[in-house]
């Protein structure tokens, strides 16, 4: 096993983070001795990023962690092209004001990973849109474009995959690797930025800058990428069967958030503890070797702490006593989904949609014909049902984890 000097490298190691590095005995020692600034990118192509991105924003929290200075680069500038890596499709182009708007609220991502401030090691955001909207593209071009060359390019994963499967690549979305490239290059300038890190489907694009920088400024730059995170049944990380686990509460509430977590399998509760959350490692250890139902025990402690880090504490206790009251005490818990209802009744397909259960009446409909709707835990058996509304809340329930409240508006 690979024994580092550094805390920083030490501490990505022991939890699982290191996939590849560009010099790990130079950066291990640059890391010893100074406060390293390290960046990651992070396209604003939703209102909110989900866990898919989470291990990236742990990087960062492990950075500053270990005495460093994080700098979360939003991309606003590269987002109005879109990143081919990972894609097999051409991403749709946000105008400005839809990106400005979801830069606003994936700020707020952020602030329970990550200390900001105007210290030596306190985080910072930067937008890329401030340096790339003003570059002059013929002299961009000129400067910077010659140190590119079409036939390496052809052979970073991000290209070869669009077209292997014979999916259109733009010349707009080519350019995106340059554009990451440069802003490699205008970090390391401004704030003295000496690392770049990011999942597996990013080396590419990192060992550009790293050149990049070489080339112009006879810089020494670092990049370090993570392996991709998958589940036990090898799904990819960050998916559930319901879309994407979103970390805003106004897209997935700390509940649905905490659930996530609870339902994780039992061969990934160690992984999961390692990578999201801050428990000690020889907890950790001790947790992750619990069998039987003693490991649900280990389940909750990670939905506990995962959910305490993205929404806080108070959240996550709420989250825990109202999944308790549901499941345990057989009760409704006051942090469940409450759907008002105006009228005096409502179908139980129309209850299913409304509270978000259901995407579609059909699917409401097969719900019911496979047994998996309930209201005040009694099976509902017929599709036709209607629900009488009363002045206390009535639960309703689409298989064992979706839980919900209809109330008399």
């Amino acid at each position: 096993m690979t024994q580092y000097q550094s805390d920083f490298l030490r501490l990505l190691n022991d939890r699982g983070y290191i996939h590849q590095l560009t010099d790990a005995d130079a950066l291990d020692s640059l890391a010893a001795k100074s406060v390293i600034p390290g960046y990651i990118g992070f396209d604003v192509t939703a209102d909110s990023l989900h866990v898919g991105n989470l291990v990236q924003i742990m990087l960062l929290r492990r950075l500053q962690q270990a005495g460093h200075k994080p700098i979360v680069l939003m991309g606003g500038g590269t987002t109005k092209i879109g990143d081919p890596s990972g894609k097999d499709e051409i991403r749709k182009i946000l105008g400005d004001d839809g990106i400005a708007a979801n830069f606003a609220k994936i700020r707020g991502c952020f602030e329970n990973f990550l200390t900001f401030g105007d210290g030596p090691t306190d985080a910072i955001m930067v937008n890329n849109d401030d340096w790339l909207s003003d570059l002059e593209y013929i002299p961009f071009l000129r400067e910077i474009g010659r140190h590119f060359t079409i036939n390496r390019m052809l052979t970073f994963d991000s290209v070869k995959l669009r077209l292997e499967r014979e999916q259109p690549l733009t010349f707009l979305e080519f350019n995106y690797m340059i554009l990451q490239a440069y802003d490699y290059l205008e970090l390391s300038r401004t704030y003295g930025c000496r690392l770049q890190m990011g999942g597996s489907d990013q080396w590419g694009n990192i060992v550009n800058g790293v050149e990049l920088a070489r080339r112009m400024d006879g810089a020494e730059l670092f990049g370090v990428t993570t392996p991709l995170i998958t589940k036990a049944d090898g799904s990819k990380m960050g998916k559930s069967v319901d879309g994407a686990i979103w970390l805003n509460a106004e897209r997935l509430s700390p509940y649905d958030y905490w659930q996530f977590w609870r339902n994780t399998d039992d061969r990934d509760v160690g992984k999961f503890m390692r990578l999201f959350t801050d428990i000690d490692l020889k907890e950790i250890a001790r947790l992750e070797a619990l069998e039987g139902a003693e490991i649900n025990e280990a389940k909750k402690i990670l939905a506990d702490a995962a959910t305490a880090m993205a929404h806080g504490q108070s959240a996550a206790e709420d989250a825990a006593k109202t999944a308790q009251q549901t499941f345990e005490q057989g009760a409704a818990g006051g942090d469940l989904p409450v759907l008002e209802v105006a009228e005096a009744e409502i179908s139980i397909l129309d209850a299913l949609v409304a509270i978000g259960f259901c995407a579609s009446k059909g699917e409401a409909k097969r719900l019911v014909a496979g047994g998996g709707a309930r209201i005040d835990d009694e099976q509902v058996k017929d599709a036709g049902a209607v629900i009488q509304t009363a002045e206390a809340d009535i639960k309703i329930s689409a298989g064992k984890k979706k839980h919900g409240l209809l109330r008399k508006a």
